[in-house]
């Protein structure tokens, strides 16, 4: 590892006040006194590749209304557009993250409709930023954090359900722009011997799933990734295990991982596999984003592209009861069609019954036989008032394909204030009793959606090979489900719509106690979210934790550690 000279006095200079920083049991953020001056901020900017950013609330340019501060129009025709919002430092997928409630109920916001409070305030978006475009730019605001004793966040493309890259007067890391990609058909993790080699593609912060499908089609290979177009190869995504379609033939995130690099709190850039500081290695795979220091790149297996066969439907109906029977009917095949490569996405409403699931592990007659099944059975509801919109199976040649041209790549929508509820499912629960359990489920939450991603692979690989909630290793599908609310509603009614969310949460948790939580998919109240997001591991990883963040710079809502800190994660409580 080669540092500037810069880079290394300002390490230094931040070790030298360690004692110092952590006589505090508060972060600085801005507006208090504490806060770096403009003669601080310049000594930051002489150490980065690129300017400081000051991030704005994604409605900024429409203020004020009468005179507009920026392009208000780009703003309007874009707003439900996730992927333009990815490319803004200050905008989160979900803009409720973007807003702040003051302990007196009043909240800190900038709406899209100026006219409901008719002033636009910075909320929960920090107020600068670091253009990372290189590991050295991400040591030095991590020095800098350390020296001056900042709250830090970090973020991508804001594609985060739970508010982690997000934080009110904090310095964020902005690593959207590190869109290094490289390729290696006979990659050797360091420290490894020479015989240990992958066909493995490198990616770097920024990357996208997008842009590494495209990277892998043209050499010819298939890699496990993400489905939604803002989804992260190299942060939130993998770091909380990493689920795909495609993880019951290949696996989760985590288990296709052959080498990550990180910058830590100290400063460090640390290169960590299964041959060196393997215990971060086992962390970084599933113990939480934001948490253990800055994932710079992440090395991924690829594997030969195959084809890959789909499987769509989609049915209407005002009997409730006829969809509540097929959704019971397709959970009910879960446990077999993870076994057979299976996974997929649905969703099931009070009218729309809908899924989209494929497999590289079936021939095409194999699907038609597995599937067919269930769709002779919604054809005999027809005449109960089902109305069938698609039933089919498709062969792609490839899941790129696949991903190009049924659709799996539109344009992500995003701009609506939501928080999520999520589960975990075990096998042994639908095997067990599914007619109850769906029927128990759909009494609590009537309108689910679930991600099929789990079993088959993933239920075979060691639950204690990664950091990731043992939980996973016993599931067979993640269920989610939610709140949304209108821009200016008031803090009492969210509290009532969230509470609402949380009621949900503690009657699934009843019907399944031992099972968890994809952390990246639920609410940010998550009841003992210790046991619930990381299972048994969670005392291992707050070890791991406080080895490598020794100033404790790296915390998020609900992450290892976080315990340790008031609401607002700015100021230690134990």
């Amino acid at each position: 590892m080669k540092l500037s000279v810069p880079a290394l006095l300002a390490g230094f200079f931040s070790l030298a006040l360690v004692d110092a920083v952590s006589a505090s049991q508060c972060r600085c953020t801005y507006g208090e006194s504490c806060w770096p001056s403009d003669s601080d901020f310049a000594q930051l900017h002489s150490l980065l590749s690129q300017p400081l950013v000051y991030p704005k609330p994604t409605a900024s340019p429409c203020y004020p209304s009468s005179s507009p501060s920026g392009n208000c129009s780009e703003v309007q025709d874009n707003w439900a557009n996730a992927t333009w919002r990815s490319d803004l430092p200050g905008s989160m997928e979900e803009p409720n993250w973007e807003t702040f409630t003051l302990s007196n109920g009043t909240i800190e916001s900038c709406y899209l409709e100026t006219n409901i409070t008719g002033t636009c305030e910075q909320g929960n978006v920090p107020v600068v930023a670091v253009d990372a475009r290189m590991a050295s730019d991400i040591q030095a605001a991590v020095n800098f954090s350390v020296t001056h004793n900042l709250r830090m966040v970090v973020k991508n493309t804001g594609h985060d359900y739970i508010g982690r890259s997000a934080g009110k007067g904090a310095l964020m890391v902005w690593t959207h722009n590190m869109k290094n990609i490289s390729y290696d058909s006979a990659f050797v993790p360091e420290g490894a011997p020479s015989s240990e080699t992958y066909n493995a593609f490198t990616f770097g912060a920024g990357v996208q799933w997008f842009e590494a499908y495209d990277a892998a089609e043209k050499e010819g290979r298939h890699i496990v990734g993400g489905l939604g177009v803002t989804v992260g190869t190299t942060g939130g995504w993998i770091q909380g295990g990493g689920h795909s379609s495609l993880s019951p033939t290949y696996g989760l995130g985590v288990d296709n991982a052959v080498q990550m690099t990180v910058v830590v709190s100290t400063g460090e850039h640390l290169t960590v596999n299964a041959h060196q500081h393997t215990d971060l290695f086992w962390a970084l795979r599933g113990g939480g984003g934001g948490t253990y220091g800055i994932l710079t790149s992440v090395t991924y297996r690829t594997y030969p592209v195959v084809p890959v066969v789909a499987a769509s439907f989609s049915a209407n109906s005002t009997n409730t009861s006829l969809l509540q029977g097929l959704f019971t009917s397709s959970f009910g095949m879960l446990p077999s069609l993870g076994d057979a490569g299976w996974g997929g996405y649905g969703i099931l409403s009070n009218t729309t019954l809908s899924f989209f699931y494929m497999s590289p592990n079936v021939s095409w007659a194999q699907a038609n036989e597995t599937w067919e099944p269930f769709f002779s059975q919604a054809e005999n509801l027809t005449q109960a008032g089902l109305s069938i919109v698609g039933a089919t199976t498709m062969n792609f040649s490839s899941f790129y394909t696949l991903w190009d041209e049924a659709g799996l790549s539109p344009v992500q929508q995003g701009g609506g204030a939501m928080v999520l509820g999520n589960r975990l499912i075990p096998q042994q629960a639908i095997e067990s009793n599914n007619t109850g359990l769906t029927k128990a489920l759909l009494e609590v939450i009537p309108d689910v959606s679930w991600n099929s991603v789990a079993g088959g692979k993933v239920a075979e690989a060691d639950p204690d090979s990664a950091g990731l909630n043992p939980a996973w290793r016993k599931a067979l599908v993640s269920i989610n489900w939610g709140a949304t609310w209108d821009d200016g509603t008031d803090a009492q009614e969210i509290t009532g719509l969230l509470n609402t969310v949380k009621e949900q949460e503690a009657s699934i948790r009843a019907l399944m106690p031992e099972s968890g939580c994809y952390f990246n998919e639920a609410s940010p109240f998550e009841a003992d979210f210790q046991y619930t997001f990381f299972g048994d591991h969670y005392a291992k990883l707050k070890s791991i934790k406080d080895q490598y963040d020794p100033h404790g710079l790296f915390v998020v809502r609900q992450g290892v550690g976080s315990d340790e800190w008031n609401d607002d994660l700015t100021c230690r409580v134990k």
